[in-house]
């Protein structure tokens, strides 16, 4: 089989997003906005835009709704050839969008979607993986339903056994862990057939009781330095691992936060300088875009394991300033910011 160097697969449920328009709150909103977002979708949509080719894989309702999604998808140069059609409906989550000391609100209503009614052997990974070096998903997706997580086996073992690269982003969801089974169950067993584990300031010790030394992410207390304890002792749970990247997001505010991170490969901790934000338009797909930018580093850079974690840094930090699921931006724009622009003068 004839490898395409840089082909990624990301697989996953997409919703369809609601938002009441600007800051306004679900008791007050008259009207919604309309878009669609999830987090392996996001990751397919930045790798996209930075020319990587990519293969977004899910199961979508074959109705309008479907359709549109999938359109949607299709503008950003998304492959979305290898998506199922089957099921009844697609996943909906409202978004309520905070705003200073007011934090954002998430309602889900994906109960019964097309991906959470899917079952075990519906996917030809061996097929929906060929032509591809790199597959990645998240913690959501498991934590959805039994079933996507014994699928999300199915994929990572098929994975392993075709030698891609495998990335899991652990994206802790309190709200969606309800069928019986913990995180750390489920994401124990997936996580040992991964090559780089992803996930913010509290994902480890959410999902697998891994906490770093004196912080206190409700203060905004996350030093980068305590965060080698936690890549170690994920690197010792599973030694798999090759690299472990942790997000750190102080959050001062709903619409003021810092922003950085650490990138560990069992030697040396890698930390990136701290963007301060100070005027958030959209903290949603943040650490997608995170992961996005680090599969494009790591494809693109090779072995600078430094600029690696800059770009991803510099890309996610962008990010925020984007409004909807998908990180919008280009390869430039992030060479732009990691090259120390942050001034956010007129481009003429």
């Amino acid at each position: 089989m004839t490898l395409e160097p840089l082909r990624v697969a990301t697989f996953g449920e997409i919703m369809l997003r609601l938002s009441p328009p600007g800051f306004q709150r679900f008791t007050q909103a008259r009207t919604f906005e309309v878009i669609y977002g999830g987090g392996e979708a996001n990751v397919a949509v930045s790798l996209a835009n930075f020319g990587i080719p990519v293969d977004y894989i899910t199961c979508l309702p074959s109705n309008d709704i479907g359709e549109a999604c999938i359109q949607f998808l299709r503008q950003f140069g998304v492959n979305t050839n290898k998506i199922l059609r089957r099921g009844e409906r697609l996943g909906i989550y409202f978004l309520e969008k905070g705003s200073s000391v007011r934090g954002s609100k998430v309602i889900y209503d994906r109960a019964h979607s097309a991906i959470a009614t899917a079952k075990v052997g519906m996917f030809d990974w061996k097929e929906l993986l060929k032509n591809c070096s790199w597959f990645h998903f998240t913690g959501i997706t498991p934590a959805i339903s039994q079933n996507l997580a014994d699928i999300c086996l199915e994929a990572v073992k098929e994975a392993r056994k075709m030698n891609l690269t495998i990335s899991c982003d652990l994206n802790y969801r309190a709200k969606l862990w309800k069928y019986g089974k913990t995180a750390g169950e489920i994401m124990s067993e997936l996580v040992k057939y991964c090559d780089i584990a992803i996930g913010n300031e509290e994902d480890a010790d959410k999902v697998f009781s891994i906490r770093a030394p004196e912080t206190d992410v409700i203060k905004g207390k996350v030093d980068p330095e305590k965060y080698q304890f936690v890549c170690k002792e994920l690197m010792k749970k599973f030694p798999n691992l090759k690299h472990v990247a942790v997000t750190l997001r102080g959050s001062l505010s709903a619409s003021h936060n810092t922003w950085s991170a650490v990138l560990y490969d069992g030697n040396t901790l890698l930390m990136t300088r701290t963007y301060d934000i100070d005027y958030i338009v959209d903290r949603v797909g943040g650490g997608d875009s995170f992961c996005a930018g680090l599969i494009y580093g790591f494809l693109t850079y090779k072995d600078d394991s430094q600029k690696i974690l800059d770009f991803a840094t510099a890309a996610s930090c962008l990010k925020h300033t984007i409004i909807g699921d998908f990180n919008l931006i280009s390869v430039d724009e992030v060479l732009k910011l990691m090259g120390g622009d942050v001034s956010g003068r007129v481009s003429r």
